[in-house]
């Protein structure tokens, strides 16, 4: 393996990082809006503090399976995302060094 094959290597490597990295920020950030906009919508509303009580906790139930949800979509996506990069990558550049 030549130092230029190391090169490309090291940089694909970094490149894969980043893309792993940038869709985590991403259902993060999705996870985060989703229980932002859901929280401020039940205490906005024009509701009794009775019925907005009644309106968190079930909103409280429906949390997990929500952020379940958005866990599953990014694996997912990050799964799609590892299929595509690894089709573009140069197998001969994946290829370890003779010993």
């Amino acid at each position: 393996m030549s130092i230029m094959d190391l090169i490309e290597r090291g940089k694909k490597e970094r490149k894969q990082k980043k893309q792993k990295k940038a869709l985590q920020n991403a259902a993060i950030g999705a996870a985060i809006g989703v229980t932002v906009g859901a929280a401020a919508g039940v205490l906005l509303a024009p509701k009794s503090g009775k019925e907005t009580r009644a309106d968190i906790a079930e909103a409280a139930k429906e949390l997990p399976g929500k952020a379940k949800e958005i866990v599953e979509k990014t694996k997912e996506k990050v799964a799609e995302v590892k299929k595509e990069i690894a089709g573009q990558t140069n197998p001969d550049v994946n290829e370890e060094a003779p010993q």
